[in-house]
Order: structure tokens, then sequence, then C-alpha cells
């Protein structure tokens, strides 16, 4: 059998990291994903799509992705039967996110309102591949 989903959107809202009794990382969040096509004239619709990622996806997600992003989503299509609070029998359909990834370049992004690291450190320069400050030189090490 088959069960695989590829999406790309924007994330509708700030993922938010939570833990179960166990203690495993869950995040859920949406993706709002245009569809391919739409009548000429007309405004391409948008489906919203709910994903949930457990686990170190689940913490990846919550630590570096935000609000606006443009992401990647590979994963598996779940349906899980439920009953509310009036006793009606309710269908969620949600993909569970096996692999999570940035879809477009950190200039392109909306951009960060904190920084994700402890300490201050400023990743920006490791997040855009500028190496320029690094040098060949060895200097005193003694290797």
């Amino acid at each position: 059998m088959l069960n695989k989903v590829i999406l790309m959107g924007r994330l509708t809202a700030d993922p938010e990291l939570r833990r179960t009794q166990s203690n495993t990382a869950v995040t859920s969040f949406t993706l709002a994903v245009n569809r391919s096509y739409s009548r000429q004239g007309e405004q391409p619709q948008t489906d919203f799509i709910d994903i949930v990622a457990w686990s170190s996806t689940a913490e990846f997600v919550s630590r570096w992705f935000r609000k606006g992003l443009l992401v990647a989503v590979c994963g598996r299509l779940q349906v899980r039967n439920w009953e509310d609070k009036q006793g009606q029998k309710r269908r969620t359909y949600e993909v569970v996110a096996e692999e999570v990834h940035f879809a477009e370049s950190k200039k392109d992004a909306p951009p960060r309102n904190d920084n994700p690291m402890p300490g201050g450190f400023d990743l920006s320069p490791i997040a855009s591949n500028d190496f320029s400050d690094l040098s060949d030189d060895d200097g005193d090490l003694p290797f």
C-alpha cells in the first residue's frame, strides 16, 4: 500500500511545541496551500491542511519555523475518528509529517521577531552560508 503526501504552503501560525504524558514532543500546525488551478479571472482557492509532527521533527519545526514561512512537508495522510462533547461522531484528516523542509531562502522569508538560540548567539552568517569571516590561516594551532 502507498500513503504519501507532499505539500508546499505557508504556515498560518507559529507552531508551538507540546509534550505528551510520556514526554514525546508534538506540534500541530496548518499549511495554507494554493490550488494549482483556478478559473480565468478568479483568485486561486486555498486549502488549509492540518499537519502534525512528532519527536525530533516537532522540535525542529517549533524551533525554526514561524507564521508565513513557505515550507515543504512530506508525510502520510491519517484519518482519526472521534466523538465531540455532544456525542456526535466526527472525522479528522491530517498529514503526519515525516519530513519538513524550508522552501524559500532566508532573505525571502518573513522577519523573525525572536532569537531561537539561548545566550543570544547569532546564527545568521551560518544560515545564510556567509563564511567570509573565516580564513584558511591556522595560526598557532598545533595540528
